[in-house]
């Protein structure tokens, strides 16, 4: 059976539990931390910025950090959650101007870690093809960007699995990660369709930190 990896979304990680679920996350079956970060433009709502990201880089120093930007500008941002810990850093195909994708990766890139691209649950995925080469990663959005606790949108698998035939057809090595709307139900239905990796918030964190990732593993 195929492995399938975790990344808990800290946008739904109680602060003032802080240490203590940091603890439950390194003690879990995760691989992943993910990082939601909005500039109340691109979608309504705004979260952090790369000083956060060091802080979880110091308490979970063997997760690997997945940033997600979902702002108007990556750019300008790339520079700063490369130096601050980020492993991975995903923008999204709908904040770039598609002739700038390619140049935006190689700059990624150049920081010695791992790029990926993002569609919303309204883009086709079919636009990123050209681009699935150069790509670590392409990340579905189950659920419209900007606010957790969302239902999930079954119909989003579609994507995943033209995505997942894409890739095994011409040995690609990037990955098929989605967010949104995850929970031990819905986890079984993007498993099937051929996910990587599962980001999970409010799941993961209400309730037994460990075992709820368990449970999606």
């Amino acid at each position: 059976m195929k492995t399938i990896a975790v990344a808990p979304s800290v946008l739904s990680l109680d602060y003032s539990q802080f240490e203590k679920q940091c603890q439950a996350l390194n003690d879990s079956e995760a691989e992943y931390l993910h990082f939601d970060v909005m500039d109340g433009h691109f979608v309504p709502n705004l979260t952090f910025g790369s000083d956060i990201l060091k802080g979880f880089k110091k308490v979970c120093p063997q997760l690997i950090m997945d940033v997600h930007l979902m702002i108007e500008d990556p750019y300008s941002f790339i520079e700063s959650f490369a130096k601050a810990g980020a492993d991975l850093i995903t923008f999204h195909y709908e904040a770039v101007d598609p002739a700038k994708i390619s140049e935006l990766i190689d700059y990624i890139h150049s920081f010695h870690i791992k790029a990926g691209i993002s569609i919303k649950p309204k883009t086709d995925v079919s636009v990123l093809e050209q681009w699935l080469d150069q790509l670590d990663l392409v990340l579905i959005m189950s659920v419209e960007p900007g606010f957790g606790g969302q239902k999930f949108m079954c119909d989003m698998l579609d994507k995943v699995r033209f995505l997942r035939k894409q890739i095994d057809e011409n040995d690609y090595h990037c990955l098929i990660e989605i967010d949104g709307g995850i929970n031990h139900e819905t986890s079984e239905l993007a498993k099937n369709a051929g996910v990587d990796i599962l980001v999970a918030g409010s799941y993961v964190f209400k309730g037994n930190i460990q075992e709820n990732i368990r449970s999606l593993k």
